[in-house]
């Protein structure tokens, strides 16, 4: 009996262990509010002021993603968003990366009105690129879920153009 009890609580105290050390492991990571799900591993700066800034220094473009949490547009882009491989690693690498759930002051990230969800790039020189647009023609900057390949095409264009226009 005395033998069946240490087992017992040897196990007890490796499975509480093993939780504690994935409990630390995940406390260390800084919260990562700032993601809303579109991407934990995502490096994403607070507010548009700070993008700008950011996509200055670093010389990457600025992506922001304007989006609703009650939109289930929104809501599906972002699992898909979320879920794609190649667009994590770009946005966590290339990339600034901004999500918004209210407008910003500057007119120029609603070219064609202010609907969401809206995808706008925005270049180191602070240029916004109203160019690089979706497929659709009555919303400009939307994305659905299956046209996750066109973002990723629509993201390399808007590091290319960094490259071959400053």
């Amino acid at each position: 009996i005395m033998l069946h009890s240490t087992l017992a609580l040897s196990l007890l105290l490796i499975a509480v262990s093993s939780n504690l050390a994935m409990a630390i492991k995940k406390e260390k990571r800084a919260p990562q509010t700032l993601s809303r799900g579109w991407g934990d591993e995502i490096t994403w700066v607070q507010t548009y002021e700070e993008g700008l800034y950011q996509a200055k220094k670093s010389n990457k473009p600025l992506m922001v993603i304007h989006h609703l949490e009650d939109c289930q547009y929104c809501q599906a882009l972002k699992k898909a968003f979320a879920e794609n491989e190649e667009i994590q690693e770009m946005a966590q690498n290339d990339f600034v990366m901004l999500n918004l759930m209210h407008e910003t002051t500057d007119k120029n990230l609603s070219p064609d009105g202010q609907y969401v969800p809206r995808i706008m790039f925005i270049d180191p020189s602070l240029t916004v690129r109203a160019d690089i647009t979706g497929r659709y023609s009555n919303r400009l900057y939307t994305y659905e879920p299956q046209d996750i390949p066109f973002l990723i095409e629509n993201m390399k264009k808007a590091l290319r153009l960094i490259q071959t226009e400053l």
